[in-house]
């Protein structure tokens, strides 16, 4: 899941999925509750943690944490330097995570058609008119935590490709490298509200419109394909707060030649594909 995370394509939420983990991520989140609060104040330690899953919230969490600290660094270097073959990754991990997400919709029906396109037709016009530049306020750092990690829950949505979107993807690589602590604690704090209150939305939408939640999940990665896409042509640049030119509005192009470069992006697109595909076969095969 911190794998997945770190990577702006593929979700966390999909891999529990994926692993079979799911629905008992969901319900160790949500186990910390207000008796959970009421004991830790009153000191009676033992009891209080007798009532979560803090074994397996503890196993997940260093997990991620891991994963995202060890993986920061290779991939800034990769997005810097392989772009065109990274993304096509990406590509292949949002593409294969749409199928995988599209097997546990229980029955298709008129309505959870309407909310795949609803969904897709949404996100792609969204995600092209999100601003690269963003401010590096503190309330938008918090926010940027709270809709990352909302993101990271849902089988589908890459809480990455979340930050990719918000601008704030390569700037939380560089607190995550430089231990911008300052930084990372503004995004944990909406991090941490996000997920404590955003489970419990999604638990509801579950148990009430499974299928349609689904189905509207399956409809914006469809649409984020649009900004996954590898092969941009950049119209307008700015200099961003370290001195660095960076795009400021890119269209999508078709590859302009068939080459090495564009050979080894179709190659990873099929590698990002059978990485998901493969892991769902074993799990599957595994039940």
């Amino acid at each position: 899941m911190g794998a997945a995370n770190v990577i702006p394509g593929v979700s966390g939420g999909t891999m529990a999925l994926i692993l079979g983990i799911y629905e008992e991520l969901i319900h160790a989140i949500r186990s910390p509750n207000l008796r959970f609060l009421r004991l830790i104040a009153l000191l009676k330690i033992r009891e209080a943690f007798s009532s979560v899953s803090w074994p397996f919230l503890l196993a997940v969490g260093l997990g991620v944490l891991v994963a995202t600290l060890s993986l920061a660094e290779v991939l800034s270097w990769l997005l810097f330097t392989y772009p065109v073959v990274v993304w096509s990754f990406f590509f292949g991990l949002i593409l294969s995570s749409i199928f995988t997400v599209g097997r546990v919709v229980r029955e298709w029906r008129i309505p959870t058609a309407v909310a795949i396109g609803v969904g897709a037709v949404g996100a792609y016009f969204l995600f092209g008119m999100i601003p690269v530049a963003t401010p590096n306020a503190a309330w938008f750092l918090v926010l940027s935590g709270f809709l990352a990690i909302c993101a990271m829950i849902l089988p589908g949505i890459s809480g990455a490709y979340i930050l990719v979107l918000l601008g704030k993807y390569h700037y939380t690589l560089e607190a995550l490298n430089n231990r911008d602590f300052q930084t990372l604690f503004l995004l944990t704090v909406g991090a941490v509200v996000g997920l404590l209150s955003f489970v419990r939305v999604l638990d509801w939408l579950l148990k009430r419109y499974y299928d349609l939640t689904m189905a509207i999940l399956i409809g914006l990665m469809l649409g984020s394909l649009r900004r996954i896409w590898p092969w941009k042509e950049t119209l307008t640049t700015f200099i961003d707060c370290h001195g660095d030119e960076v795009p400021a509005l890119q269209v999508n192009i078709l590859p302009p030649s068939l080459n090495t470069e564009v050979v080894f992006a179709f190659l990873f697109i099929l590698l990002g594909f059978a990485v998901v595909i493969s892991l769902n076969y074993w799990q599957h095969k595994k039940n």
